[in-house]
């Protein structure tokens, strides 16, 4: 049965939105391409009348991710103080408890990186948050400051995510939220 253009794009898309919600909910290794296409009612075979590889997919839905997290950063500008309510977003339980709808730096950075797979579409997201963490702070280059409370808040959200006791998840959170805010001197108590 052929399909019209307009529902191959849609079907392209809808793989691409679940496999960058699987991605950054389990991870690349952990998502198969058979159970991410059987979540979309779809077959296994269909799957290359859309990509030629799981690693074209990854890279595209690494690219729609971007594209997603670029969407919430947009929203950052419409707030008074952008850096101090990003680290508060990025921070938050709500980032923690939902992976499959955040940033995917803290699940695949580390395991692309580990599969000696390294990815030009985290180069991309990693270079986009460290210009808006210095443009927020005044730097017209990237700063070893900008470097730090990024890698701080990747870290600080992994490790949150990565412990079984809900108390040392949630301090770990707010630990690494008021340095951060100190740091920029936005601190409010979080």
């Amino acid at each position: 049965m052929r399909y019209s253009p307009d529902q191959k794009e849609k079907t392209h898309q809808r793989i691409l939105d679940e496999a960058a919600r699987q991605f950054r909910e389990k991870g690349v290794s952990n998502t198969g391409l058979q159970p991410l296409m059987k979540a979309l009612g779809l077959t296994h075979g269909g799957f290359y009348a859309h990509f030629r590889s799981k690693d074209d997919l990854v890279e595209s839905a690494l690219q729609e991710a971007a594209r997603q997290m670029d969407e919430e950063t947009a929203r950052l500008h419409d707030t008074e103080t952008p850096l101090a309510t990003l680290i508060l977003q990025y921070l938050s339980r709500r980032h923690r408890d939902t992976p499959g709808q955040g940033c995917a730096l803290p699940t695949v950075s580390a395991e692309l990186g580990q599969l000696g797979k390294p990815s030009q579409t985290t180069d991309r997201i990693v270079k986009d948050r460290l210009a808006l963490i210095d443009g927020e702070l005044g730097h017209d280059e990237t700063s070893d400051r900008s470097i730090m409370i990024l890698s701080a808040m990747v870290g600080g959200l992994q490790l949150a995510r990565s412990v079984n006791d809900p108390e040392l998840s949630d301090r770990i959170l707010q630990a690494t939220r008021a340095q951060l805010l100190a740091l920029i001197g936005a601190d409010t108590g979080a």
